[in-house]
């Protein structure tokens, strides 16, 4: 029996493998600092970017990133702010949502670039 873990890892799987099939490479995952945790941080060109992962199987409640709360939104950018200062970032920094529908039949995967600011 697939439990809600499971199915969490699964998308993040999938949303890891189409950044890197985007162009992105992947520089840290499940990212955590205090109570927040950063699902995926890649890279693109000159810029880091933190994503954040939404796995739903159906739309029937939402979107999946209708689910990111601003006390989570507010815990990625401080984890993120911690991540900078240790690995002595100096680049543009950005905040992606990568939202994915995991159906038993279709899989849909929507990236969200510069998502925190529609919040």
């Amino acid at each position: 029996m697939k439990t809600t873990k499971d199915f969490g890892n699964k998308g993040e799987d999938l949303a890891a493998t189409f950044l890197l099939e985007n162009g992105y490479t992947i520089l840290e995952r499940n990212y955590i600092f205090q109570k927040a945790e950063v699902d995926i941080i890649a890279q693109k060109d000159d810029v880091i970017v933190a994503v954040e992962v939404k796995t739903r199987s159906t739309k029937a409640f939402g979107d999946p990133q209708d689910f990111l709360k601003p006390k989570q939104i507010q815990r990625i950018v401080k984890a993120m702010d911690n991540y900078v200062v240790c690995e002595h970032i100096d680049a543009e920094v950005r905040f992606d949502i990568i939202a994915i529908i995991n159906s038993d039949k279709t899989i849909e995967i929507e990236h969200l670039q510069n998502a925190f600011y529609h919040f």
